[in-house]
């Protein structure tokens, strides 16, 4: 058994927070012209992007980054009921990345959503854009595992591996958890 799996919580400052934050940013990020030239009138993607990138650099955990990551939310469910997928998965990185704030310290593998979810539904919406090719889908992953530095998969390997479901999404969730998690922390 792993130990964040005997542990109830596990130990996480505020400069590890960071650390993840800005990770999901730059991996939501490259997803956000996809959401954008889909969906132009909708700003919410792009305003919970600007809000973690500030905490990112040092700022506070604001009740707008929880707002407007509960904003880009409800624009990937806009964009999908309009038959949007690709617009979907990238405003859903672009939530994650607001969320990726607020990793809680339990034991818990959908916490690793908090961690990874950015990359993974930025690299479904680079899939979709792509005529759902696989392979475009497992580039970015591996692009993305590039942008993960230490902190990051030390904060990772804390958690237990990523949780199953999530259809698409989760499978490149779970191939990027266990590609960083194959990686020996300096």
């Amino acid at each position: 058994m792993a130990a964040a799996e005997q542990n109830l919580t596990i130990d996480l400052d505020l400069a590890e927070l960071r650390a993840v934050t800005a990770f999901s940013v730059a991996c939501a990020e490259p997803a956000l012209a996809i959401f954008e030239r889909e969906c132009p009138e909708d700003p919410r993607p792009r305003a919970v992007l600007d809000e973690a990138r500030r905490f990112a650099a040092g700022g506070k955990r604001t009740k707008a980054l929880r707002v407007t990551s509960l904003d880009a939310h409800r624009a990937a469910r806009a964009a999908r009921e309009s038959g949007r997928e690709a617009a979907f998965e990238a405003a859903r990185a672009a939530g994650h990345a607001g969320a990726s704030a607020y990793l809680h310290p339990l034991a818990k593998a959908t916490q690793v959503l908090h961690i990874l979810g950015a990359a993974a539904n930025a690299a479904r919406a680079f899939e979709l854009e792509a005529g759902d090719d696989p392979a475009v889908g497992a580039g970015y992953v591996e692009k993305f595992a590039g942008l993960a530095g230490p902190v990051v998969v030390d904060v990772l390997k804390r958690y237990p591996d990523a949780p199953g479901g999530g259809r698409r999404a989760g499978e490149l969730l779970r191939t990027l958890d266990a590609s960083l998690r194959s990686r020996s922390v300096l």
